[in-house]
């Protein structure tokens, strides 16, 4: 075998085996992500829209039912309030409770029963008849007769204060027994304790 020959042959080997190895497969290319759908788009919107209505109608009657509650509760108050602050009236020259104030009197007492924290001043009142003297000693036995009534339906008198103005303050400045009938009468300021007023039970 001949140099040149013997070379070829090499050479040719040589090529064979350079192009004899596999190339790796290619790869595919990754497939594009699916894009939303026009009709799952417009669910998704849809669900979101119901979402928000749904948080919007909760919180509604959320309002709803604090704003009843607050009316409900103001309501109360205003009516308790009434019943503590109504007055009672007396007939001439006399300071003994009258039996039609007798329940207007177990009504504030009930309900201060329930409401520990409130004071009353028990004001006393007459009519324009009398001395400035003898009127304000009648108006102190009108008040101590109020306070007596509550404290015998288990009032704590230390809540309940007297005062008596006498003739000082009518309610009526008229001259006439209607006027007269007004202006003898106890009032009952709140002095204390109304904030969180609950009902008797």
């Amino acid at each position: 075998m001949s140099l040149s020959f013997r070379s070829l042959l090499v050479a040719a080997v040589a090529a064979v085996a350079a192009c004899g190895g596999k190339q790796p497969p290619e790869q595919p290319a990754p497939a594009p992500a699916p894009t939303a759908q026009p009709d799952d788009q417009a669910a998704r919107d849809k669900a979101r829209a119901d979402s928000i209505e749904a948080a919007r109608r909760a919180q509604a009657e959320r309002d709803k039912a604090a704003a009843d509650a607050a009316a409900k509760a103001a309501a109360l108050k205003a009516s308790l309030m009434q019943d503590l602050t109504a007055m009672i009236h007396f007939d001439f020259d006399k300071s003994d409770i009258k039996t039609d104030d007798e329940s207007n009197l177990n009504r504030k007492a009930a309900i201060l029963a329930s409401n520990s924290a409130v004071h009353v001043r028990v004001a006393g009142h007459c009519d324009e008849r009398g001395s400035d003297e003898y009127n304000l000693a009648l108006g102190n036995r009108r008040a101590a007769s109020a306070k007596r009534y509550l404290v015998g339906k288990g009032v704590d008198g230390s809540r309940i204060e007297t005062v008596s103005f006498g003739e000082e303050r009518p309610i009526d400045p008229g001259h006439d027994e209607t006027a007269w009938a007004k202006n003898r009468r106890d009032e009952f300021d709140l002095t204390s304790g109304v904030d969180n007023l609950v009902a008797p039970r």
